[in-house]
């Protein structure tokens, strides 16, 4: 009995591709790891200084405080930059598609060509895309504009700011909870330890190797807080 097309068996085909989290990926990344670093190097500083617990914690939630609205300020004006040029570029192409529809609809066609279609061919995807979308269609293919690409200022800002102030939380709470007599020893190793997990699982979600970005991360962490810790014994004074 011959199998039809309706007796075929659906399998899913699911692929988790990374470029979708591109975005908020980096943001997230980076505003985590600034968070973690900045705050626990604030934190070895002052500590290393002699100033009472007290004011160690309100540098430290002053430094988040400041450190996560600085990363969401920043985050947010260099991504609306970027969604400035793609509008602006988008409103060329508009323009262009409005005033030389055949000349951009050969641009495309030579685009498609370079990519190893036949003319034949090329003609044919380019006015099927164009019926679709003429506007997607150019943007994608001369621009690099896609849907998933297009600069989203207000999630990277909200992404940055709430991963600095979780990566800036953490070693908040190691100071704490941790033994008054072993504070800046065990708060250095325990944020240089989360520092190497975090790089080790922002390489995993991006395909990356681990195990670089763990010691790429600890590296640039071990000389952020050991100069603290260094600047912070030469200039502090003891008030205790």
């Amino acid at each position: 009995m011959p199998v039809t097309a309706s007796r075929l068996p659906r399998a899913s085909h699911i692929e988790p591709h990374r470029v979708r989290r591109h975005g908020w990926l980096r943001a997230a990344v980076l505003g985590a790891n600034d968070g973690l670093i900045s705050t626990s190097s604030l934190l070895m500083g002052v500590s290393a200084a002699q100033l009472s617990e007290g004011s160690v914690i309100v540098a430290g939630l002053a430094g988040l405080v400041g450190g996560a609205l600085s990363m969401a300020a920043g985050e947010y004006v260099s991504v609306s930059s970027q969604a400035d040029s793609e509008r602006a570029d988008l409103a060329r192409e508009r323009q262009e598609l409005a005033q030389y529809p055949e000349a951009e609809h050969r641009e495309l066609v030579g685009i498609y060509m370079q990519y190893g279609l036949s003319r034949e061919t090329a003609e044919q995807v380019a006015r099927e895309m164009e019926a679709h979308d003429v506007l997607a269609a150019h943007a994608r293919s001369e621009l690099g504009i896609t849907e998933l690409t297009r600069a989203r200022p207000v999630s990277a800002a909200l992404a940055s700011m709430t991963a600095f102030a979780m990566g800036a939380a953490a070693p908040l709470l190691f100071y704490a909870l941790m033994p008054a007599g072993l504070r800046e020893e065990l708060l250095f190793g325990a944020s240089l330890a989360l520092l190497m997990v975090l790089g080790a699982l922002a390489a995993r979600l991006g395909g990356a190797p681990r195990l670089r970005a763990a010691l790429r991360v600890g590296v640039f962490g071990l000389l952020a807080m050991g100069g603290s810790a260094l600047v912070g014994r030469l200039f502090g004074v003891d008030i205790a």
